[in-house]
């Protein structure tokens, strides 16, 4: 039995003095002034809960962990060193910790150019498939044991304008997503995709434009390409899924795993005959599992 714990959107962040000079313009000083005056109540225990996944993967025995981005709150070198840190202890898996970024995590052009993401989270975006990177490092393929395969795709960007959270999967990713399916080493194994963005809402509409995947149903189209394929996303504080047509897969929101209230994560257990995603949720002290709510990953 394979399990696979995915989770999303812990928002760790660093103190305000932490932010350097250098750093702060308008779109961070609205997020700042957003956070301290709403966002900051929803994530005040982030560390503990945080802290609280490894004993959590180590009961359920967890071989590999999945996070599909915003670690921090506003991608500075601090919060990321801090995010980095809080999550290593979870990243020593027999098969490994494979992520992507989120929108705030590279929230401002800056973080891009300097390529912080990639400078504190470098151990974990290496790919077993190299031949096919076409945005350096992306797409990350991690082949694990001889049926499953784990494609990461970046859609996070930054977005200078105040209003827009908006993000994409740039078209060269697409198109190596589409040349990775299609490789017979690939073929034949149960694909879980990851990246930040939502295909759709927790009702099934999509998202806002300035808020969802601009670029959703290319992703999905590419996607179908594949028999035994589930796309999974962060993004949205809720944690769901749903199904989509023309996808083989169901579609699984992480939602966070530290907004107060809607604590939740993804455990995946996939054995020769069946796969399974299993919610879990905070009780409050640790993280627990909702058998009942479990559902099939591919098919009906």
């Amino acid at each position: 039995m394979l399990r696979i714990l995915h989770f999303s959107d812990i928002h760790l962040r660093a103190p305000y003095s932490a932010l350097p000079l250098s750093d702060i313009g308008p779109k961070r000083l609205l997020g700042a002034a957003n956070l301290a005056l709403r966002r900051e109540a929803h994530f005040r225990e982030a560390s503990r809960k945080v802290a609280a996944l490894l004993p959590f993967i180590e009961a359920q025995d967890v071989e590999a962990v999945i996070c599909t981005g915003d670690y921090t709150a506003l991608g500075t070198q601090e919060e990321l060193r801090i995010a980095h840190d809080a999550i290593e202890k979870l990243t020593h898996r027999r098969h490994g910790f494979i992520t992507v970024p989120g929108n705030h995590d590279v929230y401002v052009n800056s973080a891009v150019r300097e390529r912080r993401f990639e400078t504190h989270f470098a151990a974990f975006l290496h790919s077993d498939l190299p031949e096919y990177v076409a945005d350096k490092p992306w797409p990350v393929v991690r082949l694990i044991n001889d049926d499953v395969a784990v494609i990461a795709l970046n859609s996070a960007r930054p977005n200078p304008q105040l209003w827009r959270s908006s993000g994409i999967v740039p078209q060269a990713q697409l198109d190596a997503l589409a040349r990775v399916l299609a490789d017979e080493r690939i073929a034949s194994r149960r694909v879980f995709l990851i990246t930040h963005y939502a295909m759709r809402r927790r009702d099934g509409k999509y998202d806002h434009p300035w808020h969802g995947l601009t670029n959703a149903d290319a992703l999905v189209a590419v996607a179908s390409q594949h028999s035994r394929l589930a796309i999974l996303h962060g993004h949205i504080h809720w944690t769901y899924s749903h199904t989509l047509h023309g996808l083989s897969g169901r579609v699984f929101g992480a939602g966070s795993a530290t907004f107060a209230g809607r604590e939740g994560v993804w455990l995946y257990e996939l054995d020769e005959g069946r796969a399974t995603a299993i919610p879990g949720r905070w009780n409050g002290d640790c993280f627990v599992l909702d058998h009942g709510k479990s559902v099939a990953i591919f098919g009906a």
